[in-house]
């Protein structure tokens, strides 16, 4: 997935499915650092350690993308909650 997408730009039903192939991608990259982690903790060397950085910098991008969609989500959220209100 990995590609910048405009939270604005998707519908609600888009967004859901972005987000959770994000947070899916984001559980594997979690999952291959951790394995980078531990290769690095028993035997370091710098080929594991370059990885790991690129690794690591893939993680900090997901964050950025899931975090953006969260509050688009939310901003949806409380703008229909306050519809509702009105």
């Amino acid at each position: 997935m990995s590609d910048e997408v405009n939270p604005s730009d998707l519908d609600d039903d888009e967004l859901d499915r972005v987000l959770a192939e994000l947070e899916a991608e984001e559980a594997e990259v979690s999952r291959l650092r951790r394995k980078l982690h531990d290769r690095l903790a028993s035997f370091p060397n710098e080929v594991a350690q370059q990885q790991e950085q690129e690794v690591s910098k893939k993680r900090r991008e997901l964050h950025v993308q899931i975090d953006s969609l969260r509050a688009e989500r939310s901003k949806r959220r409380e703008e229909l909650a306050e519809g509702d209100d009105a």
